[in-house]
């Protein structure tokens, strides 16, 4: 299924059934009143998070969605049944917006969550409610009232924990691969990846985390180059960023730090709260430098970027360092995951460097 991360629909609350006009009309009670009896509430619009579902592609069809009006009332007091509400499934993840004034209406990130989306009308009254001792015989009635309408635009946004952020052909993809079950495409060319991929990566006995692959950025992304900068919002939910940096090439040949500066000012044009998420730089890709080279590498690298955070330098096809990396990263997420979560500072990483 193609994999679709925006979606928009309208939504329809159900109307508020109107309230009866009726009098009782019996034998040997020819002055039985008013019995006209309320309407029943319309229906309201939920949204549910599913957590089976990956992608909005189901809203591409099923754009409009109702639920069902109360019934009006009747006579004999008897009251219009309320509407059904009608659920949607959405995944969780999921942000709502109100498409005309662009409003965050809620956002759904759990399984079972409902959201309320559009409010039911609410019912009418029928005649009994106004019957009185001056007004023995009323002919008063209200009419439910309309339920909610709006137009939504739905924004997927992945829940992980981590996220990788580089160039293409930086090796995100084969790194997800290698430390997570993920399975994406890996090849050659640019934009192999082309979908943002999720991978499960397990430490140890109950330590896992969730890591989000996207589709690599390149210079010019903000301006809608290559595939622009669409799937950043999927870093969003993220607490930690991996910009993973090719040690031997770049998409043009030319210098990985300015490849790396390159990326990290589309970052900033796009969010700078996303821009100054904690970030560690994983250096990829050393099988393919001279064993006496690599340390030179990596310290050209990070000196060119005056980097003064973590460094890991790794190979993901190899699986060398991958692991020092991945214990790290799990200590900090439990640090920034604690009460004390704004002291923790990130782990030394001088040791972990690898070749």
């Amino acid at each position: 299924m193609k994999f679709v991360d925006e979606a928009w629909i309208h939504v329809k609350a159900g109307d508020g059934g109107h309230g009866a006009l009726s009098f009782r009309r019996e034998k040997f009670l020819p002055r039985g009143g008013p019995d006209g009896g309320d309407g029943g509430d319309g229906g309201g619009v939920w949204l549910v998070g599913d957590e089976g579902l990956g992608t909005l592609a189901d809203f591409r069809h099923s754009r409009r969605h109702r639920a069902e009006r109360g019934r009006d009332g009747a006579g004999r007091n008897r009251t219009g049944a309320s509407g059904a509400d009608l659920e949607i499934r959405v995944p969780t993840g999921t942000v709502v917006f109100d498409a005309e004034t662009d409003e965050v209406i809620g956002d759904v990130t759990a399984h079972g969550e409902r959201l309320l989306v559009a409010r039911g009308g609410i019912h009418g009254k029928g005649n009994t409610r106004f019957k009185s001792s001056t007004n023995q015989a009323p002919r008063q009635t209200t009419p439910g009232t309309p339920g909610e309408a709006r137009e939504l635009r739905l924004e997927l946004r992945l829940l992980a924990d981590v996220g990788l952020l580089g160039y293409p052909n930086a090796g995100k993809s084969t790194l997800i691969e290698a430390v997570s079950g993920a399975r994406p495409r890996i090849a050659d060319y640019p934009f192999t990846t082309i979908n943002p991929q999720l991978g499960v990566v397990r430490v140890g006995p109950d330590q896992s985390f969730v890591m989000a692959d996207i589709p690599g950025l390149i210079e010019g992304a903000s301006e809608g180059a290559g595939l622009g900068q669409r799937f950043l919002r999927h870093l969003a939910r993220t607490r930690l960023l991996l910009h993973v940096v090719d040690v031997a090439t770049t998409h043009d040949g030319g210098d990985p730090a300015a490849a790396a500066r390159a990326l990290v000012a589309e970052l900033g044009r796009y969010s700078p709260e996303l821009a100054n998420r904690e970030r560690w730089l994983v250096i990829n890709k050393m099988d393919l430098v001279a064993a006496d080279e690599g340390a030179a590498a990596v310290e050209r690298i990070t000196a060119a970027l005056d980097w003064d955070g973590p460094v890991y330098a790794i190979s993901a096809i190899a699986g060398d360092g991958t692991d020092a990396l991945c214990r790290a990263v799990m200590q900090r997420l439990e640090a920034l995951g604690s009460a004390t979560a704004d002291a923790a500072e990130p782990p030394e990483s001088g040791d972990d460097r690898g070749s």
